[in-house]
């Protein structure tokens, strides 16, 4: 079973505060601050989830003492029946076939949360069960769902939104179909590992499509980490390890079959919008970005502030 680490705190805690403080003095004049969001993208196995867990940890414990929320995009898929219903739409889009890209995701119910949240209102937070279905997946019942901010409680100072494709903006139809052809011309050059240049041009344009609405919750964040990759093929051995852990703790989940078909559906994603993410996610701005490449070991290679 793989061995998951953290060596990225070292790097995120600094940058998180200093943003933190710079946003509390931006609201000081205000009765109450609003809470202040953070977007964080990761490639799949790349250590996100751990780093989450200690930023989440180390702000909610003194001598900050700020009630800390996790959100996962990974939670905001639409259920089982939707997602059927929607490759069934799209027969012909592989990429829409399983949750995973852009339009897979139930945007209105993001927004709603984030909007809630960031009134200091009750919350009820939306989990997702990744091994239903033979790990095809499906919303868990809205009663299981944990709810924040309740009466009597700290309302919920920071917001950590994360997953694999937070922070992707739609690229629109110019430069979608350039990298589309690009991707197309180094498959029949014959040195090619993506799958960008192995679907139509059709169906990513429906994802670029979706991913407009995903703008709606990117202009909300307040910081952003990007855990980046040296290879973004690394994201198959480690899909593979995050569902033997999977496995391990639930007696149940995809065959590596099925993982590197499910890896295949959203790869184009990574080809698609990782140069967006290095260059930066906040137009115009500087300093609200962190990003941290990892090698193949998970382990920090360079940190670069955007």
């Amino acid at each position: 079973m793989p061995v998951f680490f953290d060596d990225k705190s070292a790097y995120c805690i600094p940058f998180i505060l200093e943003r933190l403080k710079i946003h509390q003095e931006q609201h000081a004049a205000e009765a109450e601050a609003p809470p202040f969001f953070i977007g964080m993208n990761g490639v799949q196995g790349a250590g996100k989830t751990t780093l989450v867990t200690t930023l989440a940890k180390t702000l909610s414990s003194p001598p900050h003492s700020l009630p800390t929320a996790i959100l996962s995009v990974d939670d905001l898929y639409f259920p089982h029946e939707q997602l059927i219903a929607l490759a069934q739409s799209n027969p012909t889009n592989p990429l829409v076939q399983h949750r995973g890209e852009p339009s897979t995701h139930d945007i209105p119910l993001a927004k709603s949360v984030f909007a809630s949240l960031r009134s200091g209102l009750p919350t009820k937070i939306p989990q997702y069960d990744k091994s239903a279905f033979h790990g095809q997946g499906d919303r868990v019942e809205v009663e299981k769902w944990e709810i924040l901010n309740e009466k009597g409680e700290q309302k919920v100072k920071v917001i950590v939104f994360e997953g694999w494709c937070v922070g992707f903006r739609a690229l629109g139809k110019d430069k979608l179909r350039q990298k589309w052809e690009d991707a197309v011309k180094s498959r029949e050059a014959g040195d090619y590992k993506g799958r960008l240049g192995l679907v139509k041009l059709d169906d990513v344009e429906f994802i670029d499509k979706a991913l407009e609405s995903y703008d709606d919750l990117t202009n909300q964040f307040d910081a952003f980490i990007h855990i980046d990759a040296e290879d973004t093929q690394y994201v198959y051995q480690w899909r593979l390890d995050q569902e033997v852990a999977l496995r391990a703790s639930r007696g149940m989940g995809m065959t590596d079959e099925q993982v590197m078909r499910f890896v295949d559906g959203y790869y184009p994603g990574y080809e698609l919008y990782t140069d967006q993410l290095r260059a930066g996610v906040f137009k115009g701005q500087s300093g609200r970005q962190l990003r941290l490449t990892v090698g193949r070991d998970r382990r920090v290679k360079e940190a670069v502030r955007i």
